[in-house]
């Protein structure tokens, strides 16, 4: 909860990507403690996890908020680094944010334009991502980031699902894990099944996955968790002949990603080569339900099978929306924010 002797005061930028938010912190939050990005992430969560609920909860935001959190780089190679946030926790990479952050960058002078582009490492919690930023023919900026390494982890893997029977899923790591399967494997259509009955339907297979066994990153325990589940049309990413692919993805606590998802389309660009369905300098259009895509390219490649180990270059655009402060004032029961209840029977009544 917020302190009942002071006022939070934190100044932000809000963006989007793909229509999907990008709420950046530019001052008045704490420094965090750490000598690893990991480790400032485990201090944000501990000490000023109430700054994280005040952004992204109502009444300053709502359940579909996603947020960047700025800090001092501790990796070698990094320029910036970044915490990113949303209504249940705090993210191990996002895509969307990062081309926001590209954008933000460039244009609050923080990273340096050489001839019209720039480029520069941000580091994330999943590592450091190398960020390119460019003007186009209008003059808006165009962002791309090259992925850490992505992988499948786990093809065909079955799970009992509370009122789906056993589903079948693909694994993978684009910064952050995600169950992948196409909507119809499951008896749904992506785009004519209503988004409530998708959005229920992964959140099942997320908290059945969750509950079956851990999800093991290779060097990294903090990043060994499912993120979410993505739900895709059934275009095959390497064979479309430039057809878009559409996608549905469904983290956090129900949270709707209005974007492609820029990890998740890392993570389906990493699966598809690793069933040889992609080779390096195939790019895909994956489009989310804004209907905006990102492009995705298989940058790098190595191995095969579940030992393959990918890069992935994916690009979009981020625009701003809106600068303002948010204010906590003492004594404000909402403070730290609060999340729609699912009945009213659950209300936090006051004393």
């Amino acid at each position: 909860m917020t302190s009942n002797r002071e006022t939070s005061i934190i100044r932000i930028v809000d963006m989007h990507t793909a229509g999907e938010p990008v709420r950046i912190v530019e001052a008045g939050y704490p420094p965090l403690a750490g000598n690893t990005i990991l480790e400032k992430r485990r201090d944000a969560q501990t000490r000023f996890d109430h700054l994280r609920t005040m952004l992204m909860l109502e009444p300053r935001g709502h359940d579909g908020m996603y947020g960047v959190i700025p800090t001092e780089p501790c990796a070698a190679g990094a320029d910036l680094a970044v915490l990113f946030t949303h209504q249940e926790g705090y993210s191990t990479m996002c895509g969307h944010a990062t081309i926001a952050i590209g954008r933000w960058a460039v244009d609050t002078g923080r990273v340096a334009r050489v001839d019209g582009k720039a480029r520069f490492g941000l580091e994330a919690p999943c590592g450091v991502i190398q960020v390119d930023v460019e003007a186009d023919e209008a003059g808006v900026a165009r962002v791309a980031f090259e992925s850490v390494e992505s992988f499948a982890s786990a093809f065909d893997r079955t799970v009992e699902v509370p009122g789906l029977g056993p589903v079948r899923v693909d694994i993978a790591f684009g910064g952050a894990f995600y169950a992948i399967l196409p909507a119809s494997r499951i008896g749904l259509s992506l785009m004519e099944t209503p988004l409530a009955e998708l959005v229920q339907a992964a959140t099942a297979i997320t908290e059945a996955i969750r509950a079956n066994g851990p999800i093991v990153h290779p060097t990294e325990p903090d990043l060994g968790f499912l993120y979410g589940t993505i739900l895709t049309d059934d275009v095959a990413l390497g064979t479309h002949g430039g057809q878009p692919s559409y996608n549905l993805c469904i983290f956090a606590d129900g949270q709707i990603d209005r974007s492609p998802t820029g990890s998740g389309v890392t993570a389906r660009i990493a699966l598809a080569a690793a069933k040889d369905e992609m080779t390096v300098g195939d790019s895909c259009e994956i489009r989310g339900v804004s209907s905006e895509g990102f492009v995705g390219t298989l940058a790098a490649t190595s191995g095969t099978g579940l030992d393959a180990a990918s890069r992935v270059r994916v690009a979009g655009q981020a625009w701003y929306s809106g600068r303002s402060e948010m204010i906590a004032e003492p004594g404000d029961r909402f403070g730290a924010g609060f999340t729609l209840p699912r009945r009213l029977a659950e209300l936090d009544t006051p004393v």
